[in-house]
């Protein structure tokens, strides 16, 4: 049967609502969807053969209706007219008058066949079919439809009342007309739905669970401890969760069969499941749902992201990390230098400044050192402006800097940091320059963020001594420091630096000198993807970075950031992460070296992956 052979479903399509919806399964998304619908004046049919999961599901629905009344965003007969309109029912049968059912049973290909099969049985001719996977084929099982025009897919996010985003997916075989009712059906609930087409993780869960996988990989390789990554991406993106508590929160068995999804299709090994997540959930520790996962929970339950409501308790365990007090002692630091005279150098500056700390700010001239004194004053006049400091604090601060034209003026500092251009020949001279000048016994760090610290190190005659402190753009208002130990990094070094992190009210995190580090090794991967789908015509650069925001929380899509960092900074450090690992994934895609070849560069030059308006 084609879809030309429906025409009743165009005349649903117009209509205002898909008035009566079926979901079958009624576990944690299941619920969720229910309360949406029913709130928004639709007739819910429940249907899960477990007759515990139905009572858990009418449970829910009338706690989370009994909530919104105390919050004033119901009425107390809203409120029951909604719970009326939601029955239970442990028959498919049941769906028999449904206009649309979602199914939403567990992510197996063959239960969710069956679960069709019936179904075919059961609805009218008319009854659109969807499929809430974000991982098996909706294609496949459109095919093995008797209606294969009626399926697509509707993948809402957890906790569904909450999350913005449906993606709307539709294979070969739907009819546009089924598309359009459930697209607007999206609309009516309050929902932002993007149009995509049938491939595994559709757009968000498409580039999110690679860069799961990558975090999960890089754990496993004991690059980084699970509350060192997880701070990382929070404090460094903003992400509302650390990439390894929120495979706990999905589950980490969830993770892993999207994940060879993927992989089936894409054979990138990017998405070649970390084997640690396997080893997990074959052990039956899958996340909070068991009580364990890559953290150890208080109890078993399911809980929300932390921006929509409370979650599990973690609890110590043996991997929590020793106290402060057990980390040997660091070096005394009074004085600090900061080489260079760009944002970031002056932004460094100024933490150390309001800090306390005596400054030395040295530029190629004096002239460059006292304009960025100049941009200091600027800035602490812009916080003490927003009530965020008082005059006094601002020009105890100004009064800590001292501007030089050269790197002589290190020679007294505790704890020199440089912060000039990302290019390994102009830091290995400095650090040559620095090593002369510095006294014995000073800490010289570098803030490259793609570079080798090694390799700096190995410019002077302490390696010893030098380490990396990558601070985030921009420093005054970043909360996060990359504390990169080399090979040879001295024990006392490292604990100097934690200390001083601590003082500027800096959250340190470990990590071993590779390229990207923690951040930029999680991020750039996943740009770089999101710019494969546009080349592959997936999706549209505004599709993606809505489902980015909407679906995942990020505080900016992915084109957005590309812009705002630059082509040309992301296409480096592309070009260093390809180099390092070796993995043809890591590949910059081509529409990015293109666009940096052609001079659009991002915000810098008023276009990028999009046109902004020209800067005064």
């Amino acid at each position: 049967m084609g879809p030309q052979s429906t025409p009743d479903l165009s005349t649903q399509a117009s209509s205002p609502s898909l008035s009566t919806v079926a979901i079958v399964g009624l576990g944690t998304m299941g619920t969720g969807i229910a309360e949406v619908l029913t709130r928004a004046g639709r007739e819910v049919i429940g249907i899960d053969t477990d007759e515990a999961a139905a009572r858990r599901a009418v449970s829910a629905l009338e706690s989370a209706t009994a909530r919104a009344v105390q919050r004033e965003r119901l009425t107390e007969r809203e409120r029951q007219d909604a719970l009326a309109r939601f029955r239970t029912f442990t028959d498919l049968q049941a769906a028999a008058d449904a206009d649309l059912v979602i199914e939403v049973v567990p992510e197996d290909y063959e239960l969710k066949r069956q679960v069709f099969a019936a179904l075919d049985a059961v609805v009218r001719p008319d009854t659109i079919l969807a499929t809430g996977t974000n991982a098996l084929s909706v294609t496949r099982l459109a095919a093995d439809s008797q209606r294969p025009e009626r399926v697509l897919g509707v993948h809402f996010f957890n906790p569904a009342p909450a999350m913005k985003l449906v993606e709307v997916v539709s294979s070969v075989l739907t009819a546009p007309t089924a598309v359009t009712a459930v697209t607007e059906l999206a609309r009516d609930l309050g929902k932002d739905p993007i149009a995509v087409g049938d491939r595994p993780g559709f757009v968000a869960d498409g580039l999110l669970f690679g860069y799961l996988n990558q975090a999960a990989a890089m754990y496993e390789a004991k690059y980084a401890t699970r509350e060192d990554i997880d701070a990382a991406m929070k404090l460094g993106c903003g992400l509302p969760m650390g990439p390894l508590a929120l495979l706990d929160l999905i589950g980490v068995d969830t993770a892993r069969t999207v994940l060879e999804a993927m992989y089936a299709e894409s054979q990138d090994r990017l998405h070649a499941p970390a084997p640690i997540l396997g080893q997990l959930a074959e052990a039956g520790l899958t996340g909070r749902k068991a009580g364990r996962g890559f953290y150890t929970y208080d109890a078993p339950g399911w809980g929300h992201l932390p921006a929509v409501a409370g979650g599990a308790t973690v609890v110590p365990d043996a991997e929590s990390p020793a106290a402060a007090d057990e980390r040997s002692a660091g070096r005394p630091v009074s004085g600090v230098g900061v080489a260079g005279s760009g944002t970031m150098a002056s932004g460094i500056a100024e933490v150390f400044a309001k800090a306390g700390y005596k400054v030395v700010l040295a530029a190629r001239s004096l002239e460059k050192a006292e304009k960025a004194k100049a941009r200091i004053a600027k800035s602490l006049g812009r916080s003490v402006d927003k009530g965020r400091m008082t005059a006094e604090a601002r020009d105890a601060a100004l009064a800590a800097i001292t501007p030089a034209g050269s790197l002589d003026a290190f020679a007294d500092v505790d704890l020199a940091v440089e912060a000039v251009a990302e290019d390994l020949v102009v830091k290995q001279e400095l650090f040559k320059t620095l090593d002369k000048v510095c006294k014995p016994g000073a800490v010289l760090a570098t803030t490259t963020s793609s570079l080798p610290v090694v390799a700096c190190a190995r410019a002077t005659s302490r390696p010893q001594d030098v380490i990396g402190m990558h601070f985030f753009n921009p420093a005054p208002a970043m909360k996060l420091v990359e504390v990169v130990r080399t090979v040879l990094t001295a024990d006392d070094v490292h604990a100097t630096v934690r200390a001083v992190c601590a003082k500027v009210r800096k959250h340190p995190v470990d990590c071993g000198d590779r390229a990207g580090f923690i951040v930029n090794a999680l991020l750039f991967p996943y740009l770089n993807n999101a710019i494969k789908m546009v080349e592959e015509h997936y999706a549209t650069l505004d599709d993606i970075d809505a489902a980015m925001k909407l679906g995942g929380g990020y505080p900016m899509g992915p084109f957005e950031l590309l812009d705002v960092v630059g082509l040309d900074v992301s296409l480096a450090i592309e070009k260093v992460l390809h180099a390092e690992f070796r993995d043809p994934g890591l590949a910059p895609a081509p529409l990015l070296e293109h666009l940096v070849a052609a001079g659009c560069l991002g915000r810098k030059t008023g276009r990028g992956f999009r046109e902004y308006a020209a800067r005064r």
